[in-house]
């Protein structure tokens, strides 16, 4: 792991998103983009794939790949952008990496990505027993 000064970590602090969804690499995503179109703004959806997720809190980026017209079409975002307005999550993906780029090769049916079911906090969180709950139950050989 590399050393990043105070300084430096402190300004990439400040534009940390809290904003975007948990989501990894296979899951489906609808990204609100801002668009500029001559003086005008407005903000455009693209939903496809994340084939690439790179944490590293405001250096973060992540890539998402959809199919437009037969031709495949990949876009990277960072995630501190301001023009990222809104990413949605759609669809949980069931992969076995953290990095799809295999699916550039694939075509039709093949590169279609399974359904995951559940939730990723489910996964993630561990319940134990509360130690109150324990101390309070009775003990069953203990002589009175």
């Amino acid at each position: 792991m590399s050393f990043t000064s105070p300084i430096i970590q402190g300004i990439e602090n400040a534009h940390l998103r809290t904003d975007l969804p948990e989501f990894r690499a296979g899951d489906t995503v609808k990204v609100h983009a801002l668009i500029s179109e001559g003086g005008k703004e407005r903000v455009q959806i693209f939903e496809g794939v994340c084939i690439h997720r790179k944490r590293g809190g405001a250096r973060g980026s992540f890539t998402v790949r959809k199919v437009s017209h037969g031709v495949g079409v990949e876009r990277v975002w960072p995630e501190a952008s301001p023009l990222v307005t809104k990413v949605e999550l759609v669809n949980r993906g069931r992969v076995r990496r953290g990095k799809l780029y295999y699916l550039r090769s694939l075509r039709g049916n093949a590169a279609r990505i399974r359904t995951k079911l559940g939730t990723y906090a489910s996964a993630l969180t561990v319940s134990e027993p509360e130690p109150a709950a324990v101390a309070e139950a009775p003990a069953e050989n203990t002589p009175e």
